[in-house]
């Protein structure tokens, strides 16, 4: 294969041509990335705030990272889990002690980490619990994003995810996000044998739940026998200033949920954690993955990880996150268009003033780009903002600057 794509324009065409449309990407074409950077066909550097949806925290093409897969890449890549690998164990092992749990289990995307959580709930409370057969419930939470398979959106509450794509997977009971006496009464029920949210909903806007309530959560959950299952794929691996979101109310999950920055962008890795009591509800045979656990994955997730810690990246979003949110409200009183900013650590979003049906958050997030800044919005008039970790304050100032200047010159049409 010798074709190279030589402009933007050539990669667009190709893509609408041959590919699936179901995405609608920001007009740039990007060749190169390198810390908190992109670079497009033609040579426009970009500050990256997406980080992939937060996949890539510790920077693009982080060295050490790079280093770990080309290192095992060279020795071995696959070997599915019909036989042992020598590099599975003490990646197990290093996730386990990382997090504080007893048994951990590799699949690949986020969306698989998911189903395999429901999996793994619906069983304890089955052989655990005594809830008869079939009769299991998950209680989630509205505007949950939790993926896009079948299963996993007989959950949503989002019409694009459900409409056209039914009949849907019974044992769901949705709930307000943010409601504790929701909680209270619909986690009593019996048959009831995992609440399943996110510790910020991060698709859904970056909306952060008020103080206290994962641990109301938490404590609903023991009251009543039921697991507690968090999906910290976007908001973990320091994202929010911590390494987990949940530590930030000291949480701690039954059923813990990641992916994304687990590998620093690099290849799909998601893992589920429980302690032995959940986890070894499941036998051989009863759930697996070609891919989940390959020695691949195992040397690069230990170093990613790895290097959060050295790189005290979640110091690093607390400190920073704090001044972004700062400059975004200094925003507020300069231009009505901008209604409210929210967010913890480097997961963050504004508001547009405009109603969600409108191009107005498309529009800025194009004029960003022109700037040399790439953002996204989600449900219409938000922009998430979430920079890689590795960004310094300096960067963030500058940021700060493009994102000021766009949103004062910007004009609604």
């Amino acid at each position: 294969m010798t074709e190279a794509i030589t402009s933007s324009k050539e990669a667009i065409e190709l893509e609408k041509k041959y590919g699936a449309h179901n995405y609608d990407p920001i007009p740039v074409v990007l060749t190169r990335g390198e810390g908190v950077f992109f670079w497009d066909i033609e040579g426009k550097k970009y500050y990256d705030f997406l980080s992939a949806y937060s996949a890539v925290n510790q920077g693009h093409c982080h060295p050490r990272i790079i280093g770990a897969l080309k290192d095992q890449a060279a020795e071995l890549t696959l070997t599915s889990r019909a036989f042992y690998n020598d590099k599975l164990g003490l990646a197990e092992k290093y996730v386990c002690e990382t997090f504080g749990y007893q048994k951990c289990l590799f699949m690949n995307s986020g969306a698989e980490g998911n189903e395999t959580g429901i999996k793994l709930a619906r069983k304890w409370g089955y052989t655990k619990k005594g809830i008869p057969e079939n009769k299991a419930i998950i209680v989630a939470a509205k505007k949950n994003f939790h993926g896009r398979t079948t299963t996993v959106i007989s959950a949503s509450t989002d019409p694009k995810a459900q409409i056209g794509f039914g009949p849907f997977m019974p044992g769901f009971e949705i709930v307000d996000y943010d409601s504790i006496p929701a909680l209270e009464k619909s986690l009593s029920n019996p048959n009831v044998c995992a609440l399943w949210i996110e510790p910020i909903q991060g698709e859904a806007g970056v909306f952060v739940p008020s103080d206290g309530y994962l641990k109301a959560a938490e404590t609903i959950c023991r009251k009543n026998n039921v697991l507690l299952m968090m999906d910290e794929i976007q908001t973990g691996i320091a994202r929010t200033g911590k390494m987990l979101a949940s530590d930030h109310e000291n949480v701690r999950p039954d059923l813990l949920i990641l992916g994304k920055a687990l590998s620093g962008g690099v290849l799909p890795i998601s893992l589920v954690m429980a302690d032995d009591e959940v986890m070894m509800v499941m036998g051989p045979g009863e759930h697996g993955s070609t891919f989940g656990g390959n020695p691949l994955a195992a040397a690069v997730i230990m170093e990613a990880l790895q290097v959060i810690k050295d790189e005290k990246l979640a110091e690093n979003a607390m400190r920073l996150g704090k001044i972004f949110r700062e400059r975004m409200q200094a925003l507020i009183k300069k231009s009505k268009l901008v209604e409210l900013v929210r967010g913890k650590g480097l997961l963050n979003a504004i508001v547009i003033n405009d109603s969600p049906q409108s191009k107005t958050a498309w529009n800025i997030c194009l004029e960003l780009a022109k700037n040399g800044l790439l953002a996204k919005p989600t449900h219409g008039n938000i922009i998430r903002f979430a920079p890689p970790l590795v960004i310094t304050e300096d960067q963030i100032h500058e940021c700060c600057d493009i994102i000021e200047k766009v949103i004062l010159e910007f004009t609604v049409n």
